[in-house]
């Protein structure tokens, strides 16, 4: 055991976020959320050219988020093969590159399915795209949370996802303008114009590939746990990651969270189209504040990640949901949209910054108090007797759900080891809660059920149990030597 854990201390200027290194990482972030919000361009598209139902339509979405599920089964049954973890024998750096050459191939997709006007060979390379992005995610979320400080791996974690929502926020206004030629039109090009933007994605994903292929990012994990050993750590390897409650019961919290994310926005159209009468048209900028409030949220989190003195750190708290903000009503300016009805969610984004002070970094305590707002504002959506406040209380779920991913990121790969990549992939694979959550949200919105408002009941029940997960993986992790107040204290921040 002394020899164990004399490894588990690494080098003392291992503590310190590698900065460098973290900036070519969160590249591919922005790839994840450019193209999946981008896709909802996409849909209106294909349905008008190529004459499909709603239903046909919504195929652009599955294909490319069951395409990360698939990917996590043939990540788990190549492992199997080699008798070896993947990452572990390819290495984490090589694994996002040849991901990123995956995706890349995807788009090429895109050159015959376009000159065919071929439906399912478009849906063939957004699915390709998504394989891409599963052994990207695989493989650079765990690396976050490792470049640096065990501490503040959740903190980085929510500054790539940070990047990873500008990308949702401009995606869009980039694809119309590359496909329409304006940001404004709602008319349908030639399917030609589709292959333009994902011929020049395909061009970055390749550059990006060979960037990270010569970068210093790292192949292999290192430690960065010697917060745990101050903590008098009592680790020891179980043999397989389904020993550790806290990545089994996460699973189970990805799904939920993905779940609710994805349903809450999915459903707002409806909700606003049966309340206050707003057209389809008329809704997207609401759709455009919720993505947009996942970045405020996870730029306000990822304030603590920098190596400021924490006088400097609490003013970024207040200074970086603002600067978010501002970029969401920048791009809706471009968009030509009308603002006013949004400067009142200024008092709004007030309620995120108290929430997260109150986490005060530690992962667990964030993912315990964001669930709370989170149901509370769904029941303020639900009761409130003005819909209008109902909408901003929807959006608000965003600011809430903003910091849940790389939360219940952290606390499901604490203590895995060797095991951590392994982990990564399975939570990986339960992203698949966003299509299945959503369709039950939808069902039970049906007027004979519960009706579009009382459907946000799911959502309620997935915080629910997010705040269980809070609670129990604090718990499991402190019998297995991780101490969560330890690591978020200043004394083990090492900054």
């Amino acid at each position: 055991m002394p020899n164990e854990q004399k490894d588990l201390i690494p080098p003392a200027q291992q503590i310190q976020t590698k900065w460098s290194q973290f900036g070519v990482l969160v590249s591919v972030f922005f790839f994840w959320g450019f193209v999946a919000a981008s896709n909802d361009v996409l849909i209106p598209v294909f349905k008008e050219k190529l004459n499909l139902t709603q239903v046909q339509a919504q195929m652009v979405s599955f294909a490319f988020y069951v395409a990360y599920s698939v990917g996590a089964l043939l990540y788990f049954f190549i492992s199997k093969f080699l008798k070896q973890d993947l990452l572990n024998k390819i290495g984490y750096k090589n694994g996002i590159s040849i991901g990123l050459i995956i995706s890349a191939i995807g788009t090429l997709l895109f050159i015959p399915a376009a000159s065919a006007e071929s439906f399912p060979l478009f849906i063939s390379g957004l699915f390709t795209i998504g394989l891409g992005f599963s052994l990207q995610q695989t493989a650079a979320n765990p690396l976050a949370i490792n470049m640096g400080s065990a501490s503040t791996g959740s903190q980085r974690l929510s500054m790539a996802g940070g990047i990873n929502n500008f990308g949702t926020t401009i995606g869009p206004l980039i694809v119309k303008l590359a496909i329409f030629g304006t940001v404004s039109t709602v008319m349908v090009s030639s399917l030609s114009s589709v292959k333009t933007p994902y011929l020049i994605l395909g061009a970055a994903f390749l550059i990006v590939a060979a960037v990270f292929y010569f970068s210093s990012v790292p192949n292999q994990l290192v430690s960065n746990t010697e917060e745990l050993v101050e903590a008098k750590s009592n680790w020891v390897d179980r043999g397989t990651p389904f020993k550790y409650p806290q990545l089994l019961l996460g699973m189970i919290a990805i799904f939920v969270y993905v779940g609710v994310e994805v349903s809450t926005a999915a459903n707002l159209p409806e909700f606003m189209k049966q309340k206050l009468g707003t057209p389809t048209s008329g809704t997207a900028p609401y759709i455009s504040l919720f993505w947009a409030s996942l970045m405020i949220g996870r730029w306000t989190s990822s304030a603590g990640a920098f190596g400021f003195a924490d006088s400097t750190k609490k003013i970024l708290q207040f200074l970086m949901p603002y600067l978010a903000f501002g970029v969401y009503l920048l791009v809706n300016a471009i968009a030509k949209n009308d603002l006013e009805p949004f400067y009142i969610y200024a008092l709004v984004i007030v309620v995120l910054i108290i929430a997260n002070l109150l986490s005060k970094g530690n992962p667990a305590r964030q993912l315990m108090l964001f669930s709370v707002f989170g149901i509370v504002a769904l029941l303020v959506a639900m009761f409130s007797p003005d819909y209008q406040i109902s909408v901003y209380a929807i959006c608000s779920v965003g600011l809430f759900c903003s910091t849940l991913w790389p939360c219940i990121f952290t606390l499901s790969i604490s203590g895995l080891g060797k095991h951590t990549s392994e982990g990564s992939n399975f939570l990986i694979f339960m992203i698949m809660g966003g299509g299945i959550v959503s369709i039950l949200q939808g069902y039970l919105s049906a007027d004979h059920l519960l009706g579009i408002g009382y459907s946000y009941v799911v959502g309620i029940a997935c915080f629910l149990y997010l705040i269980y997960y809070a609670i129990r993986s604090k718990a499991d992790l402190k019998d297995q030597g991780i101490d969560l107040d330890a690591l978020s204290s200043p004394k083990a921040g090492g900054h």
